[in-house]
């Protein structure tokens, strides 16, 4: 399955450090009023990362921005279990990622992440690939907002070939899906693991393209949605709807149990869930209301390009 290539893991480094920066920026502009702050850490068994946290924005209640890069001389079990081939390897995994919880209801939660694994052993080849996308998790959706949304993250992936943007689509579907609650997370995006057949360098430059558009892709959504006025009730459905995420987080997110079975820092691992959140016994939205527009119109694994 590993293409054939030289692989560079400084010039991914210098380039996942200038990203988290150029992120924050970015975010921090869209944001107005705060500031990301800066929590350098080390890993014991190797390794250390950048953790970066705003919270009580004007309009980000909470968000975090992360660059990690951890390495150990074996791999954990959740990796092993995925590709039994690596067992007996040590590794480095390096990544950005980083999950924004807006105040405002209208304002969509994103996601996003890219990352590189590389696992090592003497007298063999090493055994890497890229990994990562983004998704978007409205509360009250707007079709024009999904389709920009989509159409940006098409447009990073279009000169990589015909069928890269449908197939990471579908796999972000795939993924982001709850299978207890038999729904959606939100209205997708792209998801890609285990990625190395195009060769180190053009997997690259795919991870990047995808890394420089998120923001493309959601600071507009966030300038659009931010000044809509929200009262009690679209808070309380935005907060009972967060609950969806943290259930994804702790129960199915690759990246989650990697980082804590590798002996992540917990406290970045766990910055992408929500300040505020709320569970309701057997709840169901009334008929005809956004609230179960939602969950008919948004949370279906559409196709958002459709013509």
């Amino acid at each position: 399955m590993n293409a054939t290539s030289s692989v560079n893991l400084d010039a991914v480094k210098s380039y996942l450090l200038d990203l988290q920066d150029n992120i924050c920026a970015k975010l921090e502009a869209a944001d107005g009023k705060a500031k990301f702050k800066e929590d350098a850490w080390k890993r014991e068994e190797g390794g250390g990362g950048r953790s970066r946290v705003i919270t009580d924005g004007a309009v980000i209640e909470k968000g975090g921005v992360n660059f990690s890069h951890v390495h150990g001389a074996s791999m954990p079990a959740s990796a092993t279990a995925h590709r039994p081939e690596l067992a007996g390897r040590s590794f480095e995994a390096m990544g950005v990622s980083l999950v924004i919880h807006p105040e405002n209801p209208y304002v969509p939660t994103s996601h996003a992440n890219v990352r590189i694994f590389c696992a090592h052993k003497d007298g063999a080849d090493p055994i890497w690939w890229f990994g990562g996308g983004y998704d978007l998790t409205p509360y009250y959706g707007y079709d024009e907002d999904c389709v920009f949304w989509h159409e940006t993250a098409k447009k990073a992936c279009d000169p990589f070939g015909e069928d890269i943007y449908p197939r990471f689509k579908k796999w972000c579907d795939d993924y982001f899906y709850l299978k207890h609650r038999g729904e959606p997370r939100g209205i997708g995006g792209l998801f890609f693991d285990d990625f190395n057949e195009l060769g180190f360098e053009k997997c690259f430059e795919f991870m990047k393209s995808v890394g420089d558009s998120y923001t493309d892709a959601y600071v507009p959504i966030i300038e659009k949605r931010k000044d809509m006025e929200y009262g009690e009730r679209e808070r309380e459905f935005q907060l009972y709807r967060r609950g969806r995420y943290v259930e994804f987080n702790l129960v199915f997110d690759r990246g989650t149990l990697f980082g804590l079975q590798s002996g992540g820092r917990t406290e970045s691992i766990l910055m992408s869930l929500p300040p505020l959140v709320r569970w309701e016994y057997d709840w169901h939205p009334e008929p005809g209301t956004p609230e179960e527009k939602l969950y008919t119109h948004y949370l279906t694994s559409r196709d958002w390009l459709a013509k």
